[in-house]
């Protein structure tokens, strides 16, 4: 079995283990080169068979497989923007998606800069106006952005992230739901964020983009 699909499986059984991906929500994908895996249309990440992933190419042409997840777009967005990127995560996360329905922190990040871990194992992470689920406009919408990112918030919807490893773009959707729960904890309070030598330590030493 290809180890890139072992490797997906063992991810969506993470993500649905955590309580991250509620019913058959959420997609994931790994690239290969010129081309991706994703899980298939209506999948439930915690029971991925890796014999039966959808491949495509990074422009969306379906070449083997079941059907693919419809939000393919937004993946092949991500891995034609940087091609350093060889993961991508979609998740409906509960708080991450809470977040997605307010207003953004700035026009470059949804969230603000309130904990380490968020800064250096996401960065910032701008909202992507709304659309219809699969609609290709989002896509075109995020990689239009002319700024650094390996992390959105979809508006409405819930996160998306990008790694240069699968286990990478996990930890960051895993930490983005985490810092979106803290968010909502702190509800009307004013709390204190990062100053900007404390994020421009972190981002330097961890390779994070943040320029709010």
């Amino acid at each position: 079995m290809n180890e890139a699909r072992t490797e997906l499986a063992a991810a969506g059984a993470k993500l649905a283990a955590l309580g991250l991906s509620p019913g058959s929500s959420g997609n994931l994908s790994i690239r290969e080169g010129d081309r991706m895996l994703i899980t298939p249309t209506g999948a439930d990440l915690g029971d991925l068979d890796p014999a039966a992933l959808a491949e495509l190419s990074l422009d969306g042409e379906h070449l083997g497989g079941p059907r693919p997840s419809k939000e393919f777009p937004l993946h092949g967005a991500f891995y034609r923007r940087d091609p350093a990127t060889t993961a991508v995560v979609h998740l409906h996360s509960r708080h991450a998606s809470a977040v997605s329905c307010l207003q953004p922190w700035s026009e470059r990040s949804a969230i603000p800069p309130l904990t380490p871990y968020f800064v250096m194992r996401v960065g910032q992470a701008p909202l992507v106006p709304y659309a219809a689920p699969g609609d290709p406009a989002q896509a075109g919408a995020l990689a239009a952005l002319d700024f650094e990112f390996r992390a959105a918030l979809l508006q409405n919807h819930g996160p998306i992230t990008a790694g240069t490893s699968l286990a990478a773009a996990v930890d960051a959707a895993v930490e983005i739901e985490e810092v979106a729960a803290l968010l909502l904890g702190l509800g009307q309070h004013h709390p204190r964020l990062l100053e900007p030598t404390e994020i421009h330590e972190l981002t330097a030493k961890y390779g994070t983009p943040w320029d709010v």
